[in-house]
């Protein structure tokens, strides 16, 4: 049936009217008696012909060329209405029939309850629609820095960004995170600057804040006609003409553009001219082709300077990230979204825009990068895949480099938020949905066969790819996955009785495949689950999902600070075990040294002593290696990691017949001993913290942070409010919200971020050393 529909939503428009009409009646009637195309919900896309015309089909842009596909994220600080601008760009575009609300519940892309019920985006959501002839497959990601690896791992496959400003506040905390994470990927981006309508509104404040804290060089494409309340439309900058929108209109899809007349808006025809000309300059001093253009034939008059020309170089200096383009508009009021989709498709690379090293060596065999996973209860794992050369298809076999391991694929699906359209086949440069494949994770390298991966790991080492630690095949070819950060908070995770554990520890297990920055550990001395996570919402999120999705009544410990340890001074210690299991004996001595290093490393720093035999380190080095990792998971002081220390072995001496186990037991045990006798230090995360708040709320609130050990660095002006820039402890800020909202009555904002771990002083730290133990 589905091969018939496909076939006819290609071809229909060669067809007579009287065939199709009687064709759709015949589809109609067996939409009827199986509904497999229903998409439950909202209104979403459909088959064209068979709900109405206004709702685009997604099948019509199954195989655009590369040239015309676009992979954009949309990214900013929390509440600066990247979904809104998401679903008013879905909207638009054809997709959606009615305009969704994050305060409504009812958005395309913010899909889980969780987010519907506290209106912000935890999960990024993959959307695919078309433009004016081009594919886009943008991706809304959250802002709240409790999911910052949720961006990092999709700004990992995309060619594009536009980051999203509220224009009252400018730059804000979570913006300078994900602005550093796009630098990191060198990726491309539009600035637009939302909330034009809002109260406090300012264009040359937003503009400013770009150019001073994210040293970014903005390109003025639009200039708003008024702001904050007097917003009312937008000024094409390049083309010279304004484009007002319909105060009658509910939707926005109704805006004329009129070019700009001396006669009817001389004031704002001077201004346009002026920014243009200064756009112009810009321009040319970052852009040598432009700047030769500019000086041979319109030196003279910049007014004469064709648009088409001006947009090629924009586009020029916006793909070489030597500029950003910023626009304007108000994504609630429905203005200045469908020319920042013309931006988008004009001025952003498509996927052969891009250079990637590892490209030549596949020869157009597939590769592609797994960068997201999801469970859905009926068709099991879902792998979000960033197709880089090759051709996905169903039913596809494909080898997983990282897992060594060779999966077949299902099904190849179209993402549409919590809504996919099945699809024959996929090309590079696209992102694509797959089902079937139970062992890839988030971060693995997938490509067509084992013998195709060893072909490009030999056109590798023709190109003389050299890697530090290993040059094995397999290593050469894996793309560069996530870099995941390490837990903040962490908590006991009880099921409500033993015979529910299992399931608990499979609920688990697909929580950590989706989301690899939740950690799942074991206590060793209780024997309880230990749920380690990036914040008190990601850790209640999560806890929330085990309850919803998989009908786990669990139970949390009390929230617990992620603390680490470390040595202050140089220690030797020796150690010996000996021991005789059955009739073979074991024994092995260590002479060990551990010291402090100089710059912070979360692993330990191990170092081997000349006098040491280089066959005993072979036979001996991995044992020697996990003995060190293992005794370093647990402190002496709280049982936290230890962190800042490196480890010379002196001594190593193996008697004929003792196991690797044994010599790794003897090295762990002889660095606990070293660790013992040294002088000890916590060290607690260190929270970077901005808070917004006005003038009048400022005094209570630098109270209650000095109060809280808070390290005030600065206190910027951001319109009527101010801005508390400094470092406080992540101890002392739990429960921090309810405590700001009762201080300023609800009208603060705070942000965190994770700063460094800095060591406590003598008197803090034997206070928490007395809590944890118990002592008085």
């Amino acid at each position: 049936m589905f091969t018939n529909l496909w076939i006819f939503a290609l071809s229909h428009q060669k067809m007579p009217s009287m065939h199709i009409h009687n064709m759709c009646c015949c589809i109609r009637a067996r939409l009827k008696r199986s509904k497999p195309w229903i998409l439950h919900g909202r209104n979403y896309s459909s088959l064209p012909g068979l709900i109405g015309n206004d709702i685009k089909s997604l099948h019509s842009i199954i195989s655009p060329p590369l040239a015309k596909i676009r992979n954009i994220g949309i990214m900013a600080h929390i509440d600066a209405g990247k979904t809104t601008t998401t679903e008013r760009i879905l909207y638009y575009s054809g997709y959606t029939r009615s305009l969704g609300d994050v305060d409504d519940g009812d958005t395309v892309t913010d899909f889980m309850a969780q987010e519907r019920e506290r209106g912000i985006t935890i999960q990024s959501a993959a959307v695919t629609f078309d433009w004016k002839g081009y594919r886009v497959n943008l991706i809304d990601t959250p802002g709240h820095v409790d999911f910052t690896l949720e961006v990092e791992r999709c700004l990992r496959v995309l060619d594009g960004a536009v980051t999203v400003f509220d224009a009252s506040a400018g730059v804000e905390a979570q913006t300078l995170t994900v602005w550093r994470q796009a630098d990191k990927h060198k990726i491309p981006r539009i600035c637009f600057l939302n909330k034009m309508d809002k109260a406090g509104a300012s264009f040359s404040y937003a503009v400013e804040s770009i150019r001073e804290k994210l040293k970014a060089k903005p390109l003025l494409l639009q200039l708003p006609i008024g702001e904050a309340k007097t917003f009312k439309g937008i000024v094409d900058v390049v083309s010279k003409e304004k484009l007002l929108w319909n105060s009658n209109s509910d939707d926005g899809k109704d805006f004329e553009r009129k070019p700009l007349l001396e006669t009817s808006d001389p004031d704002l025809l001077m201004e346009t001219l002026e920014a243009r000309n200064a756009l112009i300059e810009q321009v040319a001093d970052l852009d040598d082709e432009f700047a030769n253009l500019v000086l041979e034939e319109f030196s003279e008059n910049f007014d004469l300077l064709p648009a088409e020309k001006l947009q090629a170089a924009i586009r020029r200096v916006t793909v070489a990230q030597i500029a950003v383009p910023v626009l304007c508009g108000s994504a609630l009021r429905n203005k200045g979204v469908q020319p920042l989709l013309d931006a988008i498709t004009m001025y952003l690379p498509s996927p052969e825009e891009r250079e990637y090293e590892f490209l030549p060596w596949y020869k157009g065999d597939l590769c592609a990068l797994a960068f997201k996973v999801l469970h859905d209860k009926q068709r099991g794992p879902l792998v979000f895949m960033r197709i880089y050369s090759g051709t996905l298809k169903p039913q596809l076999a494909i080898h997983n480099v990282n897992g060594n391991c060779t999966e077949r694929m299902s099904r190849l699906l179209l993402p549409f938020a919590d809504q996919h359209v099945e699809i024959p086949s996929l090309t590079a440069g696209n992102i694509a949905l797959t089902v079937g494949l139970k062992h890839t994770a988030t971060g693995d390298t997938i490509v067509a066969s084992k013998s195709s991966a060893l072909a490009a790991a030999r056109r590798a080492e023709k190109a003389g790819v050299k890697k530090h630690r290993q040059n094995s095949d397999a290593e050469r070819l894996l793309l560069a996955g996530v870099e995941i950060p390490e837990p903040v908070f962490f908590c006991t995770i009880e099921p409500p009785s033993m015979a529910k554990q299992p399931e608990l520890d499979h609920a688990l297990k697909c929580l950590q495949r989706e989301d690899p920055s939740l950690k799942v550990k074991l206590d060793p001395d209780s024997g309880q689950t230990i749920l380690c996570g990036m914040g008190e919402l990601h850790i209640e999120i999560i806890h929330d999902r085990i309850k919803r999705e998989y009908g786990l009544e669990t139970y949390l410990g009390p929230l617990q600070v992620a603390y680490r340890e470390t040595i202050l001074n140089s220690v030797h210690a020796t150690d010996t075990l000996d021991r005789t299991l059955g009739d073979k004996r074991h024994l092995v001595t260590v002479e060990l040294e551990t010291r402090p290093t100089e710059a912070p490393s979360v692993v330990p720093v191990i170092e081997y002593a000349e006098s040491i035999s280089k066959d005993l380190l072979k036979a001996s080095q991995e044992a020697i290696e996990s003995g060190i990792h293992s005794a370093c998971l647990q402190g002496p002081l709280l049982g936290s990691p230890v962190q800042d220390l490196a480890i010379t072995l002196h001594s190593l001496t193996v008697h004929p017949g003792t196991s690797t186990t044994m010599v790794s037991a003897c090295v762990s045990r002889c660095v606990q001993k070293a660790l013992k006798k040294a002088d000890k230090q916590v060290l607690e995360p260190l929270m970077n913290l901005e808070v917004t708040v006005t003038r009048d709320h400022l005094s209570p609130v630098l109270a209650d942070l000095a109060q809280r050990r808070g390290n005030i660095r600065e206190i910027q002006s951001r319109q009527d409010n101010r801005v508390v820039i400094g470092f406080v402890p992540l101890a002392e800020i739990m429960g921090y919200s309810t405590v700001l909202r009762t201080l300023t009555s609800g009208s603060a904002t705070f942000a965190l971020e994770l700063s460094s771990y800095q060591a406590m002083s003598p008197q803090d730290q034997s206070t928490l050393l007395s809590q944890k133990t118990g002592s008085t």
